[in-house]
């Protein structure tokens, strides 16, 4: 049959996406990053103040590292579906010394790209129609989404600034939590930058061990702006019913690296890899090595670090006085969480003002629940200038002058 018998089609049939997909929508910092693309491909000099993606370089060692390592031809291949010896060991000592969290390497860590990943494929490994699971209000939107992926059912808490951002387990004790299998928390938290302690945990800990359902820490701010390290899996009893995330993005700038963790006992473990090796093949080895070198950075880069970010937030906190915002001045981690005026409606429409008349961006609160549609969320994530320029830009539209203090 030659290509002349071809009949072309004039009408192409739809092809649907899965029904599992839901009202599933694009992650809003996919959709924003194009708006600002855009706006910048128009001439416009957009400071994006709003995504958590750090701007300096990892630890000039841990770069050398994989420029050593990429250079041997057997480094190329296929890895490990667990990770690498070395790095499943440095994430141990790492865990030892900063956490007072001691765990198998072999059985009790497993790598992953990027602890984003690691959301996935828990929730794909516990969850099914059914289930129930205890989702942040606000909280991050991977939660919800890969959550709903599964068929499972959202039964969201609320976190309220009048109780530190911590969840009322007074109110969760006296509901019907039979069907909750997950309850995914974030402490030190995100967005909000709260933190929680031991007692909050051993009691979080106790009301999970009571309900029989799964706690999932997702914990990689642990390191910036935070004096204290702290791990769900430090207390006593906590591996039966708890899992943990971490990641070395924040704390040690390697987010386009993807190097992430869960640690947790070796059944949860062992489950969830029978999901990711059928997911991915491994991490490149030279970049686990210079993962694994990360690891053991001293105190002196997190102070360094943190000295950075600190002098940023001087700035944010100078920025928002501007925006007549109010925030904590005790929350951690890499943004400032500040609830707007009561002058705007949401979180959206000082947003949208703030960038339509200074091509500035600052992240709505809303994006990550009800509960935050009255904040805003600064990164810290800009160098110290770019603050100052945003300062003189919202000065201009506000009368304002530009060195404007606390």
């Amino acid at each position: 049959m030659t290509s002349s018998n071809f009949e072309i089609l004039t009408q192409i049939p739809e092809i649907k996406p899965a029904s599992r997909l839901g009202d599933v929508k694009e992650y809003y910092f996919s959709k924003k990053l194009r708006e600002i693309a855009q706006m910048r491909a128009e001439g416009k000099n957009v400071l994006n103040l709003g995504i958590g993606s750090p701007d300096m370089a990892p630890a000039e060692d841990v770069i050398e590292q994989f420029i050593h390592h990429k250079k041997e031809d057997q480094n190329h291949g296929y890895q490990s579906y667990s990770g690498i010896p070395e790095l499943r060991m440095a994430f141990d000592k790492w865990y030892g010394k900063w956490f007072g969290v001691e765990l198998d390497p072999i059985s009790e860590i497993l790598p992953l790209i990027g602890s984003k990943e690691g959301i996935m494929h828990i929730a794909m490994t516990f969850l099914e129609a059914g289930d129930e699971v205890l989702v942040p209000n606000p909280g991050y939107p991977s939660y919800s989404a890969v959550s709903k992926l599964t068929g499972a059912t959202i039964r969201e808490y609320k976190l309220e600034a009048d109780n530190d951002w911590l969840p009322n387990l007074e109110d969760l004790s006296s509901q019907d939590l039979s069907k909750v299998k997950i309850m995914w928390i974030s402490y030190p938290n995100m967005p909000t930058g709260a933190k929680a302690n031991n007692d909050f945990f051993k009691r979080l800990i106790n009301l999970a061990r009571k309900n029989a359902f799964l706690i999932v820490n997702d914990n990689p701010y642990s390191f910036i702006l935070n004096d204290e390290q702290t791990s769900i899996l430090s207390i006593p009893g906590a591996k039966d019913v708890c899992l943990e995330l971490n990641s070395l993005s924040k704390s040690h700038n390697m987010a386009g690296w993807r190097i992430g963790m869960l640690a947790g006992k070796s059944t949860f473990i062992k489950n969830i890899l029978r999901f990711k090796s059928n997911m991915d093949s491994g991490m490149f080895k030279p970049a686990q090595l210079a993962a694994a070198k990360a690891l053991t950075s001293p105190e002196s880069w997190y102070k360094e670090l943190n000295a950075v970010y600190g002098e940023r937030r001087v700035e944010v906190y100078k920025l928002l006085d501007l925006l007549n915002c109010q925030y904590n001045t005790n929350q951690c981690g890499m943004f400032v969480w500040a609830k707007v005026p009561g002058k705007y409606a949401d979180s959206y429409e000082l947003s949208d003002e703030i960038l339509e008349k200074t091509h500035v961006f600052l992240t709505p609160g809303g994006i990550f629940g009800s509960q935050g549609e009255k904040y805003v969320r600064i990164s810290l994530c800009s160098k110290k200038e770019d603050f100052q320029e945003a300062i003189s830009r919202i000065s201009s539209i506000r009368n304002l002058p530009s060195d404007v203090r606390r």
